[in-house]
């Protein structure tokens, strides 16, 4: 932090070599191109740049960067995007698949053999980032902070401004919609 305040650009370097891939990732579940999740990264580069003096060191740097990338992409994306469908809330997990104290009525079938060392594949892996693409951009975002860049979830409500309640809810949601589009792949 010391070197970033005095302008020391090696550690600016560092800092963007470390976060840009994922602040990409972020910005794309808030913005619909490509362009304009790298123009979202861009400008939190500018923000920190401009604005580190003003960072309390209240949350981690990571977590700083990651926020004010979050709100550029919602700003970026609410100009692309004036209006949202219903769709982009995403649907719901299958009611029929819990009874009325809600266990499961008929549990997902577990996974072959075959399956799990079928994910280790690039094929596989391309499976789950187009399954990860087709989320709806908030179910995206959560599940790309919580289990692609590893983020806890305090940090991941932080970020997106969501209640823990809510990030469960997208978490489970993306989670169950990434495992129907691989079982669509792999089981058949």
């Amino acid at each position: 932090m010391a070197q970033l305040r005095t302008g020391d650009e090696a550690a600016f370097s560092e800092i963007v070599e470390r976060y840009h891939a994922q602040l990409i990732r972020l910005a794309s579940a808030f913005v619909s191109t490509a362009e304009a999740a790298e123009d979202a990264a861009q400008e939190t580069w500018i923000a920190l740049l401009t604005g580190i003096e003003r960072f309390e060191e209240r949350s981690s740097l990571r977590t700083w960067l990651f926020g004010i990338c979050a709100n550029r992409a919602r700003t970026i994306g609410t100009r692309e995007h004036r209006t949202v469908a219903t769709e982009q809330i995403g649907p719901a997990v299958d009611a029929a698949a819990f009874n009325s104290s809600g266990a499961w009525t008929s549990p997902p079938t577990p996974w072959p053999d075959e399956a799990a060392s079928a994910l280790a594949d690039t094929v596989s892996l391309d499976r789950i980032r187009q399954a990860i693409r087709q989320l709806p951009d908030l179910q995206r975002a959560v599940v790309t902070l919580r289990d692609v860049d590893g983020l806890p979830a305090q940090q991941v409500c932080r970020i997106l401004s969501i209640t823990s309640s809510n990030q469960r809810v997208l978490l489970h949601r993306g989670r169950e919609q990434i495992r129907r589009h691989l079982c669509r792949a792999v089981i058949g």
